[in-house]
């Protein structure tokens, strides 16, 4: 058995909690984890840096299109980063994942 976590980046908190707490209340994911991070990229020819939190998103395999999607719909980023891993974890914890997202 395996689940897979979902990497989002949210310009801050009140963002974050929007989209996961859209995922958490559609029963999409089980839970939902946030770290403040410092980010650098290319954005538009330039170089930027912010700060930024990310969201670490679980939920079933089978999921990933559904959460993906409404991701998209809410998130305000032009461009958001969603990044599907796949994880294994104590056989408990991946049953409360599987059985929590419907």
């Amino acid at each position: 058995m395996s689940f897979i976590a979902i990497y989002v980046t949210h310009k801050n908190m009140e963002e974050a909690e929007k989209v996961s707490s859209h995922l958490l209340q559609q029963k999409s994911i089980a839970c939902v984890n946030f770290f403040p991070i410092k980010s650098s990229y290319w954005w538009k020819g330039n170089i930027e840096s912010s700060d930024e939190i990310v969201s670490l998103l679980k939920t079933k395999n089978e999921n990933w299109e559904k959460v993906k999607s409404e991701i998209m719909k809410i998130h305000p980023y032009e461009t958001p980063c969603i990044i599907k891993m796949s994880v294994e974890a104590n056989d408990e914890y991946e049953s409360w994942i599987n059985k929590e997202a419907i």
